[in-house]
């Protein structure tokens, strides 16, 4: 089974492979990530421009790279005062979408991204910390490491999954 992540970040990689992997236990899985652009701002600063970064994702992914089973885009980006991600996962021609858990963001940070700075440079610079984003994110600094970008993610992933799962609970539409 081949799996296309629509990203170059190895946080996300690992979030899709640890999902999938979780799914299809007894499959051979080939993952490869594809750098695109979202075609929305670096950092999205709500949830609608987070969804449409994601799909803009998706899209891109899916006519660079063809043939895949499955497409899976991740968009990081505010609701409110709080950081999240959607996740939107494409196989055969359908698509499903799901939210990661939300974080709540210290309003220094959230002050510095209205000013047109990204999450990962903030938490980068709060924490003493070098490329955050490709590691643990946010979330990790946020929690202690109590919770990574890629283990929130990895739940995001395995519930936008759930059409595929189940399909019998999500027939086609007519």
């Amino acid at each position: 089974m081949k799996v296309i992540v629509a990203s170059a970040n190895p946080a996300k990689i690992r979030a899709v492979s640890a999902a999938f992997e979780q799914i299809f236990t007894a499959k051979a899985v080939e993952y490869r990530g594809q750098a695109c652009e979202s075609g929305v701002a670096a950092q999205p600063m709500d949830s609608d421009e987070t969804l449409r970064g994601a799909l803009n994702r998706l899209q891109a992914v899916a006519a660079a790279v063809p043939g895949a089973d499955y497409y899976v885009a991740l968009e990081a980006g505010l609701d409110g005062d709080s950081s999240f991600a959607w996740v939107v996962i494409a196989h055969q021609g359908k698509l499903s979408k799901s939210r990661s858990a939300s974080v709540p963001l210290p309003p220094a940070a959230l002050m510095a991204l209205q000013q047109g700075e990204e999450l990962g440079d903030v938490m980068d610079r709060m924490f003493a910390q070098q490329n955050v984003k490709q590691q643990g994110g946010a979330i990790a600094m946020l929690t202690n490491h109590l919770l990574t970008r890629a283990g929130v993610y990895q739940q995001a992933i395995i519930l936008a999954m759930i059409p595929f799962m189940q399909p019998a609970l999500f027939p086609p539409h007519t």
